[in-house]
């Protein structure tokens, strides 16, 4: 099933680089705390060192992301390497160049890399055994299906080695180059899914509701549409919005350099993609309001990745996902800078045609038709099984009849009753019921109760035998 429910988190997207690892990885990301919206910050000061440690990371969405930072924190205690990652370029990293250097960290490194990497490979081993019991299967190939993950040398669970480092440099830059395209295909299939189920739901009406509704649906529509103009994300004009509004500077002395210090939150030379989507805040503020029934918030996150995505692609010249204080100034002697174009927000794009949504549509409709015969099948099963259950009983009742009616003629005929569990019932000595006593003729012999013995039998001598 199309897993189209899990872009409704509302947060925002965590593809922030880690500025320690830039040279490494080029696509990590830290966390920054919120771009200060109620200072008056009418002077710079001088930056302040920012102590990473006390810096939370947050998560970069790869299934592999606490493994990935561990190995860059063990990683940058080596004096050596730290040099090194100071002077390589993006090319010298992703091409593996780097990984090669991990043979001359020192031995106390490479024993805690190490541990990460079999740790790593343990964690791997739980999840696929979990799964695979979740099947109820045996036999599992380990080995084999550690093949799935490309961010490690399974062939060698034991020590991390220059492939290691290789490997998972190219698969977190892989991942993170289609994480933003896996979001943008995710909210295509949300918007063809709200589509969808408004269309399914006028089919319920009669004529008269149907027309309301759609009156109400195209008033929304204009109601979200009327907002006030959008600037151009990353001009001149949008930045000199927030240096008034969200930093409270007098807009006439709009400084580029300044600015870039100023949301240089954590002060490590670098705009990051956090940084920049929060200073899209207040142009979203314009269109989007929680409190506004035809604003989905939904779309506003999208809105934020595309205004990030397009500052990017403007700015970021070695697409290293930062931008340098040198990319942000030569950005602003472009033309764009100063004249720019309209920005187009999602309410005025077309996110599919008709045609995406027919085949949206089908393949929901063959989803249903799976899910419907799974559920006659289920049915077919559980009649199968409440059949199986009369049966046995229908059995066990017929067998409770026969016991009692076994019972019965024990009765009649003056057999002690059985015990529950068909065992005879005997009295003790001398207490049997004298209902259960039947009379004897004159002279008759009376039953004896167990162990007694008669008192002239006993008299009689040991070498005198009773014959018939």
């Amino acid at each position: 099933m199309i897993v189209i429910i899990s872009i409704a988190m509302k947060v925002r997207w965590r593809t922030v680089l880690l500025h320690q690892c830039v040279l490494l990885l080029a696509y990590l990301v830290i966390t920054i705390d919120a771009v200060p919206i109620d200072i008056d910050k009418t002077k710079v000061k001088e930056e302040e060192h920012v102590d990473s440690a006390k810096v939370d990371n947050p998560d970069t969405g790869l299934y592999y992301d606490a493994y990935l930072r561990q190995v860059i924190d063990v990683l940058e205690t080596d004096k050596h390497f730290r040099e090194k990652l100071q002077t390589a370029d993006i090319e010298e990293i992703k091409s593996g160049k780097l990984s090669k250097e991990l043979d001359l960290v020192s031995h106390h490194v490479r024993t805690k890399l190490d541990e990460l990497k079999r740790q790593e490979v343990a964690r791997l081993r739980m999840l696929i055994k979990a799964k695979i019991d979740s099947f109820q299967d045996s036999g599992i190939d380990h080995q084999a299906l550690l093949q799935q993950f490309e961010h490690l040398n399974h062939n060698n669970p034991h020590t991390f080695e220059a492939k290691d480092l290789d490997m998972l440099i190219k698969a977190a830059t892989s991942d993170l180059e289609n994480y933003d395209k896996a979001r943008h295909e995710e909210f295509k299939q949300y918007e063809m899914m709200k589509e969808h189920e408004r269309r399914e739901y006028l089919k319920t009406l009669d004529e008269e509701k149907r027309r309301q509704e759609e009156a109400k649906y195209e008033e929304q529509k204009k109601k979200h549409a009327d907002h006030p103009k959008v600037n151009h994300p990353g001009s001149k004009d949008q930045l000199k919005e927030v240096w008034e509004e969200a930093d409270g500077l007098d807009p006439n002395d709009f400084d580029p350099k300044t600015f870039f210090k100023l949301h240089d939150v954590n002060t490590d030379g670098f705009l990051d993609e956090q940084e920049l989507e929060a200073l899209f805040t207040k142009e979203l503020e314009k269109v989007y309001d929680p409190k506004n029934e035809e604003d989905d918030m939904i779309e506003m996150e999208e809105e934020r990745l595309r205004m990030r995505e397009h500052v990017m692609n403007e700015v970021d010249i070695n697409k290293d996902r930062l931008v340098t204080l040198e990319e942000f100034l030569r950005s602003t002697e472009k033309k764009e800078f100063l004249e720019p174009d309209s920005w187009e927000t999602l309410d005025q794009q077309q996110m599919f045609t008709e045609e995406d949504l027919k085949e949206y549509e089908s393949h929901i409709s063959q989803q249903e038709n799976e899910l419907h015969l799974q559920a006659l099948e289920l049915q077919k099963k559980k009649e199968e099984l409440q059949r199986q259950q009369d049966q046995l009983q229908a059995q066990r009742q017929e067998l409770e009849q026969a016991v009692q009616q076994m019972e019965k003629k024990k009765l009649q005929q003056g057999h002690p009753p059985s015990g529950p569990n068909g065992e005879l019932k005997f009295n003790p000595p001398g207490e049997q019921p004298i209902a259960n006593v039947e009379s004897h003729p004159a002279g008759g012999v009376q039953p004896l109760s167990p162990g007694s013995i008669p008192v002239q039998d006993a008299a009689r001598p040991e070498h005198v035998q009773t014959h018939a």
